[in-house]
């Protein structure tokens, strides 16, 4: 039975810019690989820390919305741990209304987007 999760991983600013998509890439191919379906994603930048995680104040954030076994996140974690790149990751289970409300968020912000550029 598959679940549908959402992930956030914060990843070292110290990072060019195709470092940073090689390693997204690399978690996204992990998905697939594992028969993982990516539902959405999102790249949100270079952000301020709450808080400094080994001695950095910012990090480059990252969501992906993934469908798959939960077999599979504990594999996707696993991997997250070994790699020095990520400084901190959250991964959650989506019930309905969760996913319904990413979905909306999601339609709202491409409205804002259509709009503006009318």
């Amino acid at each position: 039975m598959t679940n549908r999760y959402e992930t956030v991983f914060i990843l070292t600013p110290v990072l060019s810019d195709d470092q940073t998509k090689e390693a997204v890439k690399k978690f996204k191919d992990l998905l697939t690989a594992g028969n993982g379906k990516v539902r959405h994603e999102e790249s949100w930048g270079m952000r301020k820390l709450a808080y400094p995680i080994q001695k950095k104040s910012t990090g480059f954030y990252h969501l992906i919305e993934f469908e798959c076994e939960p077999a599979l996140v504990a594999k996707l974690e696993t991997e997250y741990r070994r790699d020095e790149r990520v400084i901190r990751f959250l991964t959650t289970r989506m019930d309905k209304h969760h996913a319904a409300f990413a979905e909306r968020r999601r339609n709202k912000k491409k409205e804002n987007v259509e709009s503006s550029n009318a």
